[in-house]
């Protein structure tokens, strides 16, 4: 049911019935409006048989909001159910014309004015004629009409369409409003429009009326997706946010943007540009507004952060009520209480400065800067006021805006350098503030911005960028960065910084000089992954005080040296990310954030990231963003978390392929592609390694091919194409060769189980000897899970059990349920080949448990297969349902460990020793029917405790228990309580 408001008594409600779309009628075809569902079924409810007769309707909204596609609707409907329908639409050019819109609405009846009484057909005709009309008694016509439509509605019925009736010339107007009120006794239904806000003599008929409000999220989304299908995501948000649900700025807002834009490749204006249609629109409700209002609505334009309080007294005699004639007019939405002004919908902004002179406009930012406590805001109002260079300002915005950018502000700094390298009246000062805003761009996005902001810097002045200047490393440090993510050339850009260090190196330079460059070179070196890049970054760190640069420090020990200083490494971590401001700086955080990965301990890190990421995704450093969202998929990847990894995958890759980050996307697309190769989605993991394949190996890109091969060798032993894998492992690492790459240390057990599935048992083995050599098990938990489960494998039978016991036995080896339930694989094909059947079925009980919660299908099967040859049928596989029997502290135990916490975490959360967290979890497993850690949330969620006797039994569901994700801080609060 929908309700319309009829002043002066109590609202009629409509029942509402389906409409169904694509009804021909005629050559005309009945389609639903898009979410005008409610007002369609109305009007639909209006123009019913058994609906009262002579019923009116008076829609009112702001322009473009699907008022006369409404009306639209209506004609065809009403057509459809044999109604004559009559239209006409108020025009400014007529208004001042006596009965023009009247003659326009009853010409279609001009043959049947004959039928009416003499004195009534003169007057009819006297309209018609129009040039007669002028003269005529507005009384007179309106008993005149009347009978006219009361005539034509006795054969059948009839509808009244009138659009924009607050532009009806006043003799119209009168009439029709005079015929609207005495419709009750005759065959015809009136349906009008009215512009929110706008004044008509109409007003004063006050039909029934419907507001037509903006569209949904939903439909506004889609009808946008109809109509430019291909919009860079952050432009499309930043369309439906301008648009706000507006029909008409959804369909003409991009018309005015350039292809690179909608694609996201150029940025957007601040104020997005009008089409002359929306300017024709909206453009009156602005001119009808007093001058005073129009001054106060350009300061909150060019302001818009700014409070009422601010902005009225800069006007120096404006105050609220200047605001009212706006706000009557639906253009703004004052709150003086919290002294707030918004625009309705936002994009007014821009018709208000499209309206409004250079000079106005500079006047306004003139006082916008002189009332501004910010230095950021007050340093744009003074460069936009300039009316020629000024290097005052310039060196203001430069200043100003490179703090902004330290708190996550990157693309408003960019705009910002560029402005000021306008207004700088020396060449060399020109030169470097366009070096700089190149060298943020590179961070921000899109990338093919970098290297024409370059070219205009050399054009500017070339003596600035001679070798071993500030300027000079810049240059290098943005142009090798643009290198490295735009084109994937590693060569190119290790040359470039090779050559900037060297001579930065002999002109003295300050830490800031070095941090540009050694923080490009550190990126170089990880995707590059050669052992000559890092040589570079070393002697580097080592001739440029590296206590100055910690993080750059942590994170090359962790990828050069990560079993050798391991334990530094962490405890080093432990210390920095403790020390990080709230705020941190991205060269601090990213090198922290990347050995932290590569140390498998991000997950203790995870809300730093989430907040960079957050702070960065929208006109922040996309760089960050991305590299952020790559960094938690890989520890999504590890933790079991791969239905987050796809998703986090996705939103990295709408920002990079907008951005031109090709190196990132081809990373993010490993990332899906690890998750379809274990998943058994083979043919979707060979085109994205075929993909990424063909992009990396000409570059050079090391790490992303290492990466592609372990994508192809997952999927080839999840099929039991064990040559194929070998062929994989191998081009990673050779036998005897310490592993303590990436992903070569994360894969020893991948080489191993290659090498062992085709015979090559001595090649498997000195795997594992180089890797315990190396000491990659001291390097994390992972990792040692990974090397103890390889040993394992490789070794002969009498010594295969006690190793397998082992690995499974290691702490938290649980906490990375992929590799966990390998092992619990392996060692059940082991148990069955020796005759131990008993054993390997729980074993492969676990495997399959685990492999199917992370949908990992071709390893389920395989368990499947092994757990059949022990003489167990499929269906007993399913999970022993009956009721567990926890104790309070057991409950503890396992509702701390679903969370993610280790042993050492939940003893000292209880006061346990983390060996007794560690044979309570023991004994809860088996209590269960679950073999590991990952399969904790869900059994937990099956039981609750009773408050008499302690003992679990079913019923609903536990309390949502808080991931990851979140704080440190906040975790711990709610461990505690649920404690």
């Amino acid at each position: 049911m929908i309700a319309a408001d009829f002043p002066g008594r109590s609202p009629i409600v409509f029942p509402m019935r389906i409409i169904h779309t694509g009804q021909l009628v005629g050559s005309r075809t009945v389609v639903n409006l898009l979410g005008r569902t409610a007002e369609l079924e109305l009007i639909e409810a209006l123009l019913a048989e058994h609906s009262p007769t002579g019923l009116c309707l008076l829609l009112r909204g702001e322009p473009g909001i699907g008022k006369t596609s409404l009306l639209d609707a209506a004609a065809v409907r009403a057509e459809a159910a044999g109604l004559r329908v009559l239209h006409a639409s108020g025009v400014e050019s007529e208004a001042e014309i006596s009965f023009s819109a009247l003659h326009q609405l009853l010409y279609p009846l001009r043959e049947r004015a004959g039928r009416l009484a003499a004195g009534q057909r003169d007057v009819v005709d006297r309209i018609f004629d129009l040039a007669q009309a002028a003269s005529l008694d507005a009384l007179v016509v309106s008993t005149a009409v009347l009978a006219l439509l009361g005539e034509v509605g006795a054969e059948r019925r009839v509808l009244l369409i009138v659009d924009d009736v607050q532009w009806l010339d006043r003799a119209s107007a009168t009439v029709l409003g005079f015929v609207a009120r005495r419709l009750a006794d005759t065959p015809v239904a009136f349906l009008a429009t009215a512009r929110t806000g706008a004044v008509s003599c109409f007003d004063e008929v006050r039909l029934p009326q419907l507001d037509v409000r903006p569209l949904d999220e939903q439909p506004a989304a889609t009808l946008l997706d109809s109509w430019y299908p291909r919009l860079a995501p952050s432009v499309r948000r930043r369309l439906l946010d301008e648009a706000a649900g507006n029909p008409l700025a959804l369909r003409e807002l991009p018309v005015t943007l350039t292809d690179r834009q909608r694609h996201g490749q150029d940025p957007l204006p601040v104020l997005l540009p009008l089409s002359g249609r929306l300017e024709a629109a909206f453009a009156p409700a602005i001119e009808s507004l007093p001058a005073q209002t129009r001054h106060v609505l350009l300061l909150a334009t060019l302001e818009p952060d700014a409070s009422l309080a601010m902005l009225l007294p800069a006007t120096g005699r404006a105050d609220v009520d200047d605001l009212e004639s706006a706000r009557q007019a639906g253009l703004v939405f004052a709150d003086p209480v919290a002294s707030r002004m918004s625009f309705r919908p936002p994009m007014i902004r821009s018709v208000i400065v499209q309206l409004s002179s250079p000079a106005e406009r500079r006047a306004v930012h003139q006082t916008l800067a002189d009332v501004a406590d910010d230095p950021c805001p007050r340093a744009w109002h003074l460069a936009e006021a300039a009316t020629g260079p000024d290097e005052a300002v310039a060196h203001a915005l430069e200043q100003a805006f490179l703090a902004e950018f330290r708190r996550g502000g990157a693309a408003t700094a960019v705009t910002a350098l560029v402005r000021a390298a306008e207004l700088s009246p020396q060449p060399a000062d020109r030169s470097r503030r366009l070096i700089e805003a190149a060298y943020l761009a590179s961070s921000t996005g899109p990338l093919d911005q970098v290297p024409r902001l370059l070219a205009d810097a050399r054009k500017a002045d070339d003596a600035r960028l001679v070798s071993g200047t500030r300027s000079g490393s810049v240059f290098a440090a943005a142009t090798a960065t643009y290198l490295l993510h735009a084109d994937g050339d590693a060569d190119g850009a290790y040359r470039l910084l090779t050559q900037a260090l060297d001579d930065a190196a002999t002109a003295k330079p300050t830490s800031e000089w070095i941090d540009d460059l050694l923080y490009a070179l550190l990126f170089v070196c990880i995707y590059a992954a050669r052992p000559m890049f890092w040589d570079l970054l070393g002697n580097a760190l080592a001739r440029f005080d590296p206590q100055a640069a910690m993080p750059l420090r942590l994170c090359y020990d962790a990828f050069t040296h990560s079993a050798r200083t391991s334990a530094t490494v962490h405890e080093g971590l432990a210390r920095a990310f403790a020390a990080l401001p709230t705020e941190a700086a991205p060269q601090w955080l990213i090198p922290l954030a990347f050995a932290a990965m590569r140390m498998d301990a991000l997950s203790d890190y995870r809300h730093l990231v989430w907040h960079m990421i957050e702070r960065e995704r929208d006109g922040g450093a996309i760089v960050l963003a991305l590299t952020g969202l790559l960094l938690l998929t890989i520890d999504s990847y590890h933790r079991g978390q791969w239905d987050e990894v796809e998703t986090l995958a996705r939103e990295g890759l709408d920002l990079a392929v907008a951005n031109g980050y090709h190196l990132l996307k081809a990373q993010l697309r490993i990332r899906q592609a690890l998750v379809a190769a274990a998943r058994g989605n083979a043919d979707l993991a060979q085109s994205l390694t075929s993909e990424v394949m063909t992009w990396a190996e000409p570059r050079g890109i090391g790490l992303t091919q290492a990466f592609a091969r372990q994508v192809r060798a997952i999927a080839d032993l999840g099929r039991g194409d064990y040559e194929d894998a070998y062929a994989q492992t191998s081009w990673i690492g050779l036998p005897g060769i310490p592993g303590t790459g990436i992903p070569a240390r994360w894969m020893v057990m991948d080489l191993v189980e290659a090498d062992m599935r085709t015979g090559r048992v001595e090649e498997a083995r000195a795997h594992v000897a180089a890797a315990q050599q190396a000491g990659v098990p001291r390097v994390s938990t992972r990792s040692a899970l990974i090397t103890a489960g390889a040993a394992a494998l490789a070794a002969p039978d009498d010594q295969a059990g006690a190793l397998f016991e082992a690995a499974l036995s290691l702490p938290d080896a649980d906490r990375w349920p992929w590799e966990h339930a390998r092992v619990h694989l392996a060692y059940g094909q082991w148990l069955r080949r020796t005759r131990d059947t008993t054993r390997a079925r729980l074993h492969l009980r676990g495997a399959i448990e685990t492999f199917n919660q992370l949908h990992a299908e071709p390893w389920a099967q395989r368990a499947r297969d092994e757990l059949r040859a022990t003489g167990v049928a499929t269906a007993t596989t399913r999970p022993d349902t009956r009721t567990p029997a926890l104790t309070a502290q057991e409950r503890q135990i396992a509702t701390l460990a679903a969370t993610g916490l280790t042993n050492k975490q939940i003893g000292q959360q209880l006061f346990l020793s983390h060996r007794t967290v560690g044979a309570h979890l023991h004994r809860i497993f088996p209590k269960l029917g679950i073999t590991s850690r990952a399969a904790l949330r869900a059994a937990l969620e099956t039981i609750t405790v009773d408050e008499h006797d302690q003992a679990p039994r079913p019923a609903s569901p536990t309390p949502k228990i808080k991931t990851a994700n979140e704080p440190v801080r906040q975790r711990t609060a709610e461990h505690r309580r649920i404690a």
